[in-house]
């Protein structure tokens, strides 16, 4: 497995392997957990090579949230990534991907001013600008992805679409818990207690799932469903509960053949999101 740090290295290990045929790329922010291995596996049964990225893009964090704090250990995180059968890593620091004099930013529209764009501005503009010189730097066949962060996945595959990106984005099943918590890095925020409290998110989106399997169609008495579930327990803080169309992230009145349900809360400092797709969408 080879380990670069500069674009330029990359670009020579890249053009090293050029005649390999495709090459899927799994892109973090570091401190791998059970989710992350999952895509490079997936990866690595569906392409000749893998790379995966490690980095802690700044411009993604908002002024007052967890840039200095969020989790790292990259010694770590490349045993994980060798053992899970990755080939390249790169792992660049910050001046690298934006140096001095950079200006630019990419702001996908239409599907980022709701949900998470909603209470992180700027979050998905920093988003895609950096997924974007990943994809200019790495140049893979296909990108991995995981469910659990649905409006960045939204996002990015818009963003392939309306830049005529020749990349096939994949987005495999969120991974959880025995208890249903969705596999996160900044799980390790949480304390003992806040850990037992964390896996009534899981059990609010499913609650929306079976009253839909069941038959329901009122968006709003899905809302109200993982509401009251939540409530349930006092140390959550509800910042969203949404139940909207896939694609398009807008919220239902009515739900047809398919809806995102989704929520985003608050276990004291650690902000947790999770989603559940209903109907034709699930996957």
């Amino acid at each position: 497995m080879q380990v670069l740090k500069t674009v330029a290295a990359f670009r020579a290990a890249r053009a090293a392997r050029a005649e390999v045929g495709d090459l899927g790329l799994v892109p973090t922010m570091g401190f791998l957990h059970e989710g992350h291995l999952s895509l490079v596996t997936r990866a690595r049964a569906e392409n000749t090579a893998v790379a995966a990225s490690i980095f802690v893009n700044p411009t993604q964090f908002g002024p007052h949230e967890d840039l200095a704090r969020y989790p790292r250990d990259l010694d770590r995180d490349l045993r994980l990534l060798e053992a899970a059968g990755a080939d390249l890593v790169f792992t660049p620091e910050p001046a690298e991907m934006y140096p001095p004099g950079f200006d630019l930013s990419i702001l996908v529209g239409g599907v980022t001013d709701v949900l998470e764009g909603a209470v992180r501005a700027g979050h998905f503009a920093g988003v895609a600008t950096v997924v974007a010189k990943l994809f200019n730097i790495v140049q893979p066949t296909r990108a991995y992805f995981g469910q659990k962060d649905a409006q960045q996945c939204v996002v990015i595959k818009k963003l392939v679409r309306d830049l005529d990106m020749p990349i096939e984005v994949i987005v495999a099943p969120t991974v959880r818990e025995a208890d249903g918590l969705a596999l996160s890095s900044r799980n390790s925020y949480l304390t003992p207690e806040q850990r037992a409290a964390a896996p009534v998110v899981f059990r609010a989106l499913s609650e929306a799932r079976r009253l839909f399997d069941a038959g329901e169609r009122d968006a709003e008495a899905l809302r109200r469903a993982i509401l009251e579930a939540l409530s349930k327990e006092a140390r959550v803080a509800i910042d969203y509960i949404s139940v909207a169309d896939p694609l398009s992230l807008r919220e239902l009145a009515t739900v047809g053949r398919q809806a995102l349900a989704s929520t985003a809360v608050r276990l004291g400092p650690t902000r947790l999101i999770d989603n559940l797709l209903l109907g034709d969408a699930r996957a």
